[in-house]
């Protein structure tokens, strides 16, 4: 046993993680517009007490938008409706470095941080698609470089913004007639190789005085920003021993930043699918299986390796390992290709076999058993220091993460490994981290 806090995220998708999941009889695809799908979804997330639910976001309309249910809210303006029918779950939107300037984004994520009463967090994303780059007047994407040195100074920018109001420059003195005092309202004058702001911002400073910052990237580069800067990260994790290398080496990274490596929680992706025995759970992963596109699962593999042709290859044949393109080589996602080629290694699959492995998530963790099984390997995880929790990803929703809430939830609250009850109300109590102080702050 351990006494450490497990933590849970829910990973909202459309109908749920399994790229057929919407012709499954248990998913809901007319409701992706609808407001309530998602507040329900939220409901059912903070009965089970998870810390927090996250919203991805791609800035493209998906190649497989004629096979699978795609057009979703964006996510900033929804989890400001979801503050509102929520009280305790944090709220994690992803939002871009590629595409967006930080003052805007500042703003964003300060106001949904006031709109929440201190429970936003912000998933950072270089935006890696080529569909995206055109949306945004590009012929093509920046490199995988490029993209993290644009974000490394953008974050640095919106860490200025938020800190530019101290906590208590409001001073509400109605008798002198004085709402604010300037001297502690700081222009952040930053000039630096891509950004030029003045500030500050024009939100005060927010409940959780930063929301929190969330990143995913895994590549070498990526673990490396998430060392600088993340305080979750959202992993694709196949295999124990590799899972326990990731998480030692961001901790280790961490330290060599000068953080506490505690101040980073690391949340491998995990799609349970549940059944009370085994049997019956691999059975309802395999009728999920069997409703898969192979032309959906190839143009998935392909965008995970920049568009490379895997459809010259026989569905019912291994492709050989020296195929693939090289993942360091990838400048899309370079961390997503390199798990895929783990299995390829580690399995040697058919290519049939390997769209079918992959269909459930897109390289994350899929675990079909008993919720008796899955709450050991959430345990066994955790004692093992290969994740401080799990990014939970429902294969189809609403009812797959009703099952986890119902089925699993209470083995671990019986192990004493999760919360019975909310004892914060911000996403950093629950987190476990500490509300940063501002940059400029100063003694009274």
């Amino acid at each position: 046993m351990t006494d450490k806090h497990i933590h849970l995220n829910v990973f909202v998708p459309t109908t749920g993680h399994h790229e057929a999941s919407w012709l499954y009889s248990g998913s809901q695809p007319e409701r992706l517009t609808d407001v309530d799908y998602y507040r329900e979804i939220a409901a059912i997330a903070e009965r089970g007490k998870f810390d927090s639910l996250f919203l991805a976001d791609q800035l493209a309309i998906g190649r497989s938008v004629k096979h699978v249910a795609q057009g979703k809210l964006e996510p900033l303006t929804l989890l400001s409706a979801l503050a509102g029918s929520t009280s305790h779950i944090g709220l994690i939107a992803t939002a871009s470095t590629t595409y967006s300037e930080p003052y805007n984004l500042a703003r964003q994520f300060a106001s949904l941080d006031h709109i929440s009463g201190g429970r936003a967090g912000w998933n950072i994303v270089t935006s890696w698609s080529a569909e995206a780059a055109g949306n945004f007047g590009l012929d093509q994407r920046n490199s995988h470089t490029d993209r993290y040195r644009r974000a490394t100074e953008y974050v640095e920018v919106v860490h200025k913004l938020w800190d530019s109001w101290e906590d208590d420059a409001r001073v509400l003195d109605r008798t002198r007639g004085i709402y604010a005092d300037t001297a502690r309202i700081h222009a952040i004058d930053h000039q630096g190789e891509t950004f030029r702001v003045r500030g500050p911002l024009d939100v005060p400073r927010s409940p959780q005085g930063n929301p929190v910052l969330v990143q995913a990237g895994s590549s070498d580069e990526g673990r490396g920003f998430a060392a600088r800067y993340a305080e979750a990260i959202f992993t694709a994790q196949q295999d124990l021993s590799e899972a326990k290398d990731f998480y030692a080496d961001v901790k280790r990274r961490a330290l060599a930043f000068g953080r506490d490596p505690d101040d980073i929680k690391i949340l491998p992706g995990l799609s349970p699918i549940l059944g009370s025995t085994d049997t019956e759970a691999r059975a309802l992963e395999e009728e999920l299986d069997d409703l898969t596109l192979p032309v959906v699962g190839l143009k998935h593999l392909s965008q995970r390796f920049d568009g490379f042709d895997f459809s010259v290859f026989p569905l019912d044949e291994r492709i050989p390992i020296e195929a693939f393109p090289r993942p360091e080589t990838v400048q899309g996602a370079q961390s997503r290709s390199q798990v895929i080629l783990n299995i390829v290694e580690r399995e040697k699959p058919t290519l049939r076999q390997l769209l079918r492995r992959l269909a459930g998530g897109r390289g994350h963790k899929v675990l079909a058993g008993t919720p008796k099984a899955v709450a050991n390997h959430i345990q066994l995880w955790v004692e093992q220091r290969a994740a401080d929790g799990f990014n939970i990803m429902p294969a189809f929703m609403p009812g797959g993460l009703s099952a986890f809430v119902d089925e699993v939830v209470p083995i671990l609250q019986a192990r004493g490994l999760f919360r019975r009850d909310y004892t914060g109300r911000t996403l950093r109590e629950h987190y476990g981290l500490t509300r940063p102080e501002s940059r400029y702050a100063r003694s009274a």
